[in-house]
């Protein structure tokens, strides 16, 4: 049966390649697409690359107005699932910003969905970090834990989970909280260089030194490939057990910091680290604006190298059982992202503006 499928945050990344994975899924379907008046070159450019452009309908709208700031005439009546993607992912971002898009936007989209009369479900993209500053391990049915917050990106996300908590009795929901997203598994392509890209541009700087390890890096770090998250949110949206639940798009084998530093050191530079360089330092230098300008890293992603949390993903595990969908683990990947950063890193559009 043809769905109508309602996603905010195009043409970004995920969001682009989650119609894109739908459209060669479901042949008959279509989209409504939002995107902010400031994206809409981009869309348009995008859509024309896509087969049968007439099945994407771009609206013109922002998620921090009511109703979305779509005209009234747009027919929506259709719309069967609804993805929400839109959000600011920057983890240096101001807290005004990050209120506005995050807490506000999402609010709004629960609010414009209550006049949908063939909603079938509605996914939404969280992140495995509303846990905060939360160490030990974290369930999928956890979120209000009296957790502080590394950022205000975790601090509003976290934010506005609760609100769509709020409303699960109402709407049917299946909530997504990936780990970090990384290009995909077998292409390596990605959009954007940040996250463990960031370890890349720094060694990039060093190449030509001895490279240390940074600090003792005996915590696990949860990344994930891309075609991962495609796939799994997609079998999530049309299984109906997953109605009300969240999941924990996270590696249940997880390399510790530095085994996955070790990884991209030797994939990248074809060399081993040799000696240790203290995380306080490196975290000192990152305060520095010149330094961290100089090296295209932003000092909060070290947080994410520290971070003693470990993910459970039970619920995942087991409502993906015989679904033949799995995370790979980053040893299966690893020289695919590394070779394509490789091949792409001095594309300007792939850049993280550090500041």
């Amino acid at each position: 049966m043809p769905h109508t499928y309602f996603i905010t945050g195009f043409p970004g990344f995920l969001a682009t390649k989650l119609v894109v994975f739908i459209s060669e899924k479901e042949p008959d379907s279509t989209f409504k697409l939002l995107v902010h008046p400031s994206q809409m070159q981009k869309a348009e450019s995008s859509v024309r690359m896509l087969d049968e452009p007439e099945r994407y309908n771009l609206l013109q709208g922002d998620i921090t107005q009511k109703g979305l700031g779509l005209k009234e005439e747009e027919e929506l009546d259709s719309v069967t699932n609804v993805f929400h993607l839109a959000a600011i992912y920057d983890l240096a971002v101001p807290k005004t910003i990050a209120e506005n898009v995050n807490v506000t936007g999402t609010r709004m989209v629960l609010d414009w969905m209550e006049q949908l009369p063939n909603l079938k479900r509605f996914i939404y993209f969280s992140t495995a970090y509303v846990s905060g500053d939360r160490t030990g391990v974290v369930y999928e049915d956890e979120l209000v834990k009296g957790q502080g917050f590394k950022n205000h990106y975790e601090a509003t996300k976290y934010k506005a989970e609760v609100l769509v908590q709020e409303v699960m009795d109402k709407i049917p929901t299946t909530i997504i909280r990936p780990g970090i997203v990384v290009g995909h598994s077998r292409t390596g392509e990605t959009v954007k260089f940040d996250g463990p890209y960031f370890i890349m541009r720094f060694l990039d700087k060093f190449s030509r030194l001895p490279i240390p390890y940074i600090g003792r890096g005996e915590v696990p770090v949860y990344l994930v490939p891309v075609d991962y998250i495609l796939e799994a949110v997609y079998y999530f949206t049309h299984y109906d057990k997953s109605k009300g639940k969240v999941y924990h798009l996270t590696d249940p084998r997880p390399s510790d910091a530095r085994d996955l530093y070790e990884q991209i050191v030797g994939h990248l530079l074809h060399k081993k680290p040799s000696w240790v360089l203290p995380t306080s330092v490196v975290s000192g230098m990152l305060r520095i604006p010149q330094f961290r300008r100089w090296v295209q890293v932003e000092r909060e992603t070290l947080d994410y190298f520290l971070c003693e949390t470990i993910y459970d993903a039970t619920n995942t595990i087991k409502d993906l059982e015989g679904s033949g969908i799995r995370c790979p683990s980053f040893e299966e990947y690893g020289e695919a992202i590394v070779n394509y950063y490789k091949a792409s890193r001095h594309d300007k559009e792939k850049a993280v503006l550090v500041k």
